[in-house]
């Protein structure tokens, strides 16, 4: 008896663990968006090639529904841009909705296309890409590759495509952190070339009850020589402010 049962656990050893898949990764990158919402007050800090830096200051708004992200950011400082504001909703298809607000324009307009692949007020973070200061990369298929360490920690790496017909990467690579679930690294592909590189250090996780966040991150244009650093300076959970930061019809009226 004490042999057969040896043998059935060795041969329960031998066979192969069932692997994780990149949707799991992701889902669980995800679980750190609270159901209830949360706001982060950040600065970005752009930093162009001749070293001249622009700051800007600002809130964002994140909260999952139904399953779904939603993110918005809404800027404070400096005077000229205070009040733009930027709304992203997953919507379980291949493309989020993106809506922007900018004050000199004074309506709001639903992106699509170049406009939202481009330059977030003079930073290296997209409009697109505003759904990464929270961790959420989705809307794509992944591929798990074999794991790696990043400064000690292990690490989950997903390859994955954009979706949508005009994304502006044909790859992106995610180093995502096994115990919190929080991508401290990914790399932006156009071809086999690495054009964009979004870094955080593990001591600049933080957080918020049970929830993950990186209290830092940088974004780098590798092909211009700009970067940007995104800065986390103060976090707010359960605020009650109902669904109007994530309405396009009312998100940016301020609260």
């Amino acid at each position: 008896m004490k042999y057969g049962f040896l043998l059935a656990m060795g041969l329960a050893l031998s066979l192969p663990v069932q692997a994780k898949d990149a949707r799991e990764v992701f889902d669980c990158m995800k679980s750190n968006i609270p159901q209830t919402l949360r706001i982060q007050e950040i600065q970005l800090d752009a930093t162009d090639r001749s070293g001249g830096v622009r700051s800007l200051r600002g809130k964002v708004y994140a909260k999952r529904e139904e399953g779904l992200v939603r993110v918005m950011l809404r800027v404070a400082e400096p005077v000229n841009v205070a009040g733009a504001a930027y709304l992203v909703r997953e919507t379980g298809q291949r493309e989020d909705d993106m809506y922007v607000f900018l004050p000199a324009v004074n309506r709001v307009r639903h992106v699509t296309g170049n406009f939202a692949n481009g330059s977030l007020l003079g930073t290296d973070f997209s409009y697109v890409e505003v759904k990464l200061i929270q961790n959420a990369f989705t809307g794509a298929a992944g591929t798990l590759e074999a794991p790696e360490k990043i400064d000690g920690r292990a690490t989950d790496v997903v390859s994955l495509k954009p979706a949508g017909d005009k994304a502006p990467y044909s790859q992106v690579k995610i180093w995502v952190d096994q115990k919190t679930c929080v991508a401290l690294k990914a790399e932006f592909f156009n071809g086999g070339t690495a054009v964009k590189r979004l870094t955080t250090a593990p001591a600049g996780l933080k957080q918020s009850g049970k929830l993950w966040y990186v209290s830092d991150m940088e974004m780098r244009d590798l092909k211009e020589g700009t970067f940007t650093t995104l800065h986390i300076t103060g976090v707010t959970s359960d605020a009650d402010l109902g669904g109007k930061p994530f309405d396009p019809n009312s998100f940016h009226l301020g609260r």
